[in-house]
This record gives structure tokens, sequence and C-alpha cells, in this order.
């Protein structure tokens, strides 16, 4: 097989992981009408836009987080096996940190425990946008190099 394309499949592998996550994910949020830990009232009307899209949608890009985090500490592992850098060891811990906080601010998990949803609207979404950003150029670093 040529080098190529054997770099492709764990790429392709990541992909359908991710995917996989992201379609059970939007399946188990949209399951229910409302979160099933939140009481049935409608928002504050100073809310602009419809708060519980924004959460839905928080839940979802926390979930492909929580992919990417697992698929860069899986290609990590295997990288210090092979290698055993100490780079690769910091690599390690930050990708079980970025793991454990991804896990700690998912709404599901917040849910899970009581809390409730507290009104920021878009900026609940934007930090889990920019952290699969930030993960995805991250992941694809790693496959390619």
């Amino acid at each position: 097989m040529d080098k190529k394309n054997t770099k492709i499949w764990p790429f392709l592998a990541i992909l359908i992981v991710i995917g996989i996550i992201a379609v059970l994910g939007i399946i188990s949020i949209s399951w229910f009408p409302r979160f099933p830990f939140r009481p049935h009232e409608r928002p504050p009307e100073n809310i602009p836009g419809d708060i519980e899209f924004f959460y839905m949608a928080d839940g979802v890009f926390s979930m492909i987080n929580i992919a990417l985090l697992i698929s860069l500490l899986v290609i990590y592992i295997d990288i210090y096996m092979k290698t055993r850098s100490e780079f690769t060891i910091g690599l390690i811990i930050f990708s079980a940190a970025f793991l454990l906080n991804a896990l700690a601010s998912t709404p599901l998990i917040a849910g899970v425990f009581g809390f409730q949803a507290s009104g920021l609207g878009p900026f609940v979404l934007l930090p889990d946008l920019f952290t699969s950003a930030a993960l995805i150029v991250l992941l694809y670093l790693s496959v390619k190099y």
C-alpha cells in the first residue's frame, strides 16, 4: 500500500466516530421536547432568541468536543508508546484535562445534577464552538504528522 493511503485511514476512522457521536448526541437531545431536568416554564421575556436551541446546540458541540478529545487522547497515547517523548506526556495531560473540562461543562451533565440553564443565550454556545474549531485543527495536525 502507498504511504499516503495508509495515513488517510485513521483520519477517516476518526471522522466516522465523530459523526456517529454527533448523530447520537442530536438524537438523544432531541428525544425530549424539553430537557427532562428543566421545569416546563417559559424563560423570561428579556432573553433574546430561543434559549432551548442554544442549550441543545451546546450539548451537541460538547459531545463533538468529547469525541475529538478522546480521539486526540488515543492518538497521543499511541505516539507516546512509539516515541516515549516527554512532550507527548504533556499532550496527554493536556487532552485529558480538556476532556474533563468538556465532560464537566456539558449541559446534559449539569442537568443530571439538577442545575438549570442560566439564560446566557448564544453566549452559552460560543465557547464550545471555538473549542471545536481549535480541536479540529489540532486533530488534523496530529493525524497529518
